[in-house]
């Protein structure tokens, strides 16, 4: 029975990870912001698997994502951009699936959202600070290279101190907001479906039917 049960979750968080390594090819800039900040809409089933499954599913999910992509389609930033999507992600979903799963009302995930949101990002400020866009900047030649990529997308941007307030953080804050107030609305609609426990035998049935 406990094997059952773990195969299950296993293959659920197996068809997240697929479903947020699909949304991550789906990504698009936003005006005002450096070109190499993207949205996409990944942290989403990941989100979703850590309210339902818990928030270690949670990171599971996004450390799968991000390891399909590298796997897949290599990286540009030499792996220091993927490094960002996870901890960045991460520490958004491990942190609201954790506050929910304390108490699993809509309070309960109105709180966790925001906090994980507040969390995600000052975790993306001080950490691309200290130590993901100065990796980013030995790759681009140096961070006079990366202040001048930025500048593209907001003439603003002058200094790493502006590409975190400029950039990073309202960024940041965007996304957690978006990311947010979709998983509030559909989750209680997809969630019965995760929370089958029987997913396993119900796909037998079908293809034996």
């Amino acid at each position: 029975m406990k094997t059952s049960k773990n195969v299950n979750r296993l293959v659920k968080i197996s068809l997240l990870v697929a479903m947020a390594f699909i949304l991550m090819l789906f990504e698009f800039p936003i005006p005002g912001f450096p070109p190499f900040l993207k949205l996409d809409f990944s942290d989403l089933p990941a989100l979703i698997g850590g309210f339902a499954l818990g928030p270690v599913a949670g990171v599971i999910i996004e450390g799968g994502k991000v390891i399909l992509n590298l796997v897949f389609h290599g990286s540009y930033t030499g792996g220091v951009g993927e490094f960002a999507n996870f901890l960045v992600g991460g520490s958004f979903v491990f942190v609201a699936s954790y506050i929910y799963h304390k108490n699993k009302t809509k309070k309960n995930a109105i709180i966790g959202l925001i906090i994980g949101t507040i969390v995600m990002t000052i975790v993306g400020a001080l950490f691309n600070y200290y130590i993901l866009i100065p990796l980013y900047a030995t790759i681009m030649g140096g961070m006079s290279n990366v202040i001048g990529f930025s500048a593209e997308g907001n003439s603003n941007i002058g200094s790493l101190v502006g590409i975190i307030v400029l950039g990073i953080t309202p960024f940041n804050i965007i996304k957690g907001a978006i990311v947010s107030l979709i998983t509030f609305v559909s989750y209680k609609r997809i969630s019965p479906l995760i929370s089958r426990e029987n997913i396993l035998a119900e796909q037998a049935i079908k293809k034996g039917a």
